[in-house]
């Protein structure tokens, strides 16, 4: 069988219809990329503001915890930089784990048709949202002591 030189040999990127499906998909790996290095990165500077005594740590507390009363303007900037962050890794987490919970459906062998594909993968953006939203009112609520 003679094969056409001018034809592809597989379907480019802009013949697919882009679905939750492959949005997930994406997601997934993007979310593991940043769950393991902002991770990684506020676990290495959490470990060597501990090595580097009382000032140190206080210093790391200032920057990801609170920056207390009398801090400058740059600092309360820059806490709340690191309050989204922590937001954004929130939100990585849990779309990491419960488009986790689609694919070990998936390898159990449930959840194939083309419905049923891309309803999970709305619900898994929903859920992540959601537990999202559930832990920032419930770390907001700590802070504000209620």
């Amino acid at each position: 069988m003679a094969q056409n030189p001018n034809r592809p040999i597989s379907p480019h990127l802009q013949i697919y219809r882009w679905g939750p499906h492959m949005a997930v998909s994406i997601f997934h790996r993007a979310t593991g990329f940043v769950m393991a290095t902002a991770g990684m990165l506020t676990l290495l500077w959490w470990l060597a503001s501990i090595a580097g005594g009382p000032e140190s740590y206080a210093a790391f507390q200032s920057y990801v915890v609170s920056a207390g009363e009398e801090a400058t303007g740059i600092q309360v900037a820059i806490n709340w930089f690191f309050r989204l962050l922590a937001l954004g890794v929130t939100y990585s987490f849990f779309q990491h784990m419960f488009s986790g919970i689609r694919h070990l459906l998936m390898d159990l062998g449930a959840g194939y048709e083309l419905k049923t594909v891309r309803t999970w993968s709305i619900a898994v953006y929903i859920a992540a949202l959601t537990a999202t939203a559930l832990v920032a009112m419930l770390v907001a609520a700590r802070f504000m002591g209620a």
